[in-house]
């Protein structure tokens, strides 16, 4: 058989373009070889493998070179040489093993600076796209806990979502420490209580988070007025069982408050009542402060006043109260199928991770017992006379007479110009056996006579006589005389004439208020909350319709119904709801925020409206608010993971089939773009020399 001649064995034969020195044969030169029409000489067949074997060494001593480059510049803590050593192995050679990528992704994850751990968290998904396994759960929790601490919420959930759907969680107190840094903002906050939520709801996992995980999160809502999430959160305690402690219920109050649901908040004073300890006692104070706004909102004076008789109360003989665990009912006591939560009010956080925010307003506390404030006082002074009830009035100030200055009150009311009800007042305090201050009477003869009442001031004179406060019926130049020298003594007390004052602006303060939302809407709230949660939807809708026929609906409302509806998942209702919502909107009769914006997309998410979902998307964009990629993708692979994949618009047999393919593909691009590069995406990285790095290529690449 004849020799190959040389020309041909070129023509048949190339090398790759990589210098690989791999070798590739032509169609045209198998098919003479496989009819026999050539011999190889022994010749080339020892150049060819001779080529092979140097190409192959020679790929490999550079493999090894930056290999040992890579490895030499992670010992010796460089993270450039690093990521420089990284991006050529990368380039020629693709990803190295996985001990050596981990050891990079956790050298820039101790980085401060965003850039370098934007580049961690891409190699992360990066590399899962392009080989199987997972990285070892100290890698992936390292980096998702410094993604949080540089304030980079995205990226962090979608580590710990990614854990999460690995089912291989990191501890309990290193996802705290995540936790806490995320909630940070209000994004983080979010993204935090989607990632719970989630959590708790994958039956799967066997991680359960623990009370300090859902008191960081839910201080967080309350921090940043995401009420109606929290309220979403303090049900998911109850449902896996997360004992309440102490901080649980002080946060609880708060949320509560928030949403006007007094009812909830006023299950938990029995227990609260029992602390008699000093520290846990400082805490609770505003517990009792909540309550206290609650009641005002309301409009519940007598209420309010009780709790106040209530905090001076001596609670030396609950000393040996023994604080035990109790369930307490999420709604009516009498629904037989509700929630119930497990509360242990004697308990506190170890970890002072938590500040709770402080803030005295109704409930002070002093040399370790309760107060009122001035402003608690100047309401319940307005309330009583606004709603006529001064004689009421009166008997709660006597009950707590030796907590409170009796001649301030009657100072004020007379300062501002309550003459009647200064007055009237001081009879009640006669009538009661009170020993009532001579300046008080001299206080009012003096507006009476400023005023020239001169009835009134003849009137008094006689009370004063029958009190035994003067010898006998002075004439007018002693009325002047004896004004004189109060308004001398008043000049030497003005500590006392500055809290006067306090009480008196207060007081002017309070009647000049307006009622934000009328107590009327409270209560009302408070029925529907009751149906909804015994899911009695047909009452709760009779009260929704009266409330819309009065137009006195809130937030707490529509909030309140669409839970309802979303439990028996009644999501052709949430529709119907949603047309209300945004009618109230274009009249301007209603603000929303985003956690019911996100409540609405879940529950259209659940139901399958994906023309609703776009819609809502559209406006939650528009105003700026986050829309959790991870929430929505979860949602919807749980129920529509197959739908419509592989219907063409062709193969749809009716218009409206037609429309909700569109909208199924719009929702399915949407949630898909950027959903593991959820972060903005950064610039080169720069040197410390100025040199440009490469960066990791987008998901698209």
């Amino acid at each position: 058989m004849a020799c190959v001649p040389p020309r041909t064995i070129l023509a048949c034969f190339r090398i790759s373009g990589n210098n690989s020195g791999r070798l590739f044969a032509p169609s045209s030169a198998s098919k003479l070889i496989k009819d026999g029409e050539f011999t190889w000489s022994p010749w080339f067949l020892n150049f060819s493998t001779g080529s092979l074997r140097k190409g192959s060494s020679l790929r490999d001593r550079s493999r090894e070179v930056l290999l040992t480059r890579l490895r030499a510049a992670l010992d010796d803590q460089k993270r450039e040489l690093a990521w420089e050593a990284f991006s050529s192995f990368r380039k020629l050679y693709g990803f190295p093993e996985i001990s050596i990528t981990s050891r990079l992704i956790t050298n820039l994850a101790y980085s401060s600076d965003p850039r370098w751990l934007q580049n961690a968290f891409d190699l992360v998904f990066l590399y899962l796209r392009k080989k199987s396994g997972l990285f070892q759960l100290e890698v992936l929790a390292k980096l998702a806990l410094s993604l949080a601490r540089a304030q980079l919420p995205l990226p962090a959930s979608r580590v710990l979502r990614l854990l999460l759907e690995k089912n291989c969680l990191p501890p309990l107190n290193v996802m705290s420490s995540i936790v806490l840094h995320m909630v940070k903002t209000e994004a983080g906050t979010c993204l935090a209580s989607n990632f719970l939520i989630q959590l708790c709801s994958d039956l799967s996992n066997k991680t359960k988070p623990d009370t300090l995980i859902f008191n960081i999160v839910l201080n967080a809502c309350v921090r940043f007025e995401s009420s109606l999430k929290a309220l979403q959160l303090i049900e998911l305690m109850a449902s896996i069982g997360v004992v309440a402690n102490a901080d649980s219920l002080i946060i609880f109050s708060r949320v509560h408050d928030m949403n006007g649901l007094r009812d909830e908040i006023v299950k938990y004073k029995d227990f609260v009542d029992q602390v008699s300890n000093l520290s846990l006692l400082r805490k609770y104070r505003q517990f009792y402060d909540c309550l206290l706004s609650l009641h005002f909102k309301f409009n519940d004076v007598d209420s309010a006043a009780k709790l106040v008789q209530d905090i001076y109360r001596d609670k030396g003989c609950l000393l040996m109260t023994e604080l035990r665990c109790q369930f307490v009912p999420i709604g009516s006591h009498n629904l037989k199928t509700g929630l119930r939560i497990m509360v242990d009010p004697g308990k506190v956080d170890e970890d002072c991770s938590i500040v709770l925010e402080n803030k005295e307003k109704y409930i002070v506390f002093r040399d370790g017992k309760f107060d009122i404030s001035y402003l608690t006082l100047a309401k319940l002074i307005h309330r009583y006379r606004k709603n006529g009830f001064v004689d009421e009035l009166s008997k709660f100030l006597i009950s707590i007479g030796n907590h409170i200055s009796l001649l301030d009150i009657i100072d004020a009311c007379i300062h501002i110009g309550w003459l009647e009800t200064a007055h009237d007042i001081l009879d009640d305090l006669e009538s009661a056996g009170s020993s009532v201050d001579l300046m008080v009477y001299i206080s009012l003869l003096e507006a009476y006579s400023y005023k020239g009442m001169k009835r009134e001031v003849n009137g008094l004179v006689k009370q004063m006589l029958k009190a035994g406060l003067i010898s006998d019926v002075p004439n007018e130049m002693d009325i002047s005389t004896l004004l004189e020298k109060d308004r001398a003594e008043r000049s030497v007390g003005f500590s006392c004439s500055t809290r006067i004052m306090d009480l008196a602006d207060l007081l002017i303060q309070e009647m000049q208020e307006k009622e934000e939302v009328p107590p009327m809407v409270y209560d009302v709230n408070s029925s529907l909350y009751f149906f909804c949660k015994a899911k009695m939807m047909e009452d709760a809708l009779r009260t929704y319709r009266r409330m819309l026929e009065m137009k006195t609906l809130s937030e707490q409302t529509f909030a309140t119904m669409l839970n309802g509806y979303s439990s028996l998942k009644m999501y052709r209702d949430v529709t119907i709801l949603w047309g209300d919502i945004k009618r109230n909107i274009r009249n301007g009769n209603l603000t929303i925020s985003q956690d019911l914006y996100e409540s609405l997309l879940v529950n259209f998410i659940r139901g399958g409206y994906f023309e609703r979902v776009m819609e809502v998307i559209i406006i939650m964009e528009e105003k700026n608010m986050l829309v959790d990629k991870g929430m929505c993708m979860w949602e919807y692979q749980k129920l529509h993971k197959n739908l419509y994949r592989r219907l063409k618009a062709s193969e749809a047999t009716t218009e409206a089939q037609k429309q909700r393919l569109q909208f199924v593909k719009e929702f399915r691009k949407w949630m898909f773009s950027d959903l593991h590069f959820v972060a903005t995406p950064v610039s080169l990285i720069t040197t410390a020399s100025g040199k440009q790095l490469n960066q990791l290529p987008t998901a698209c690449d």
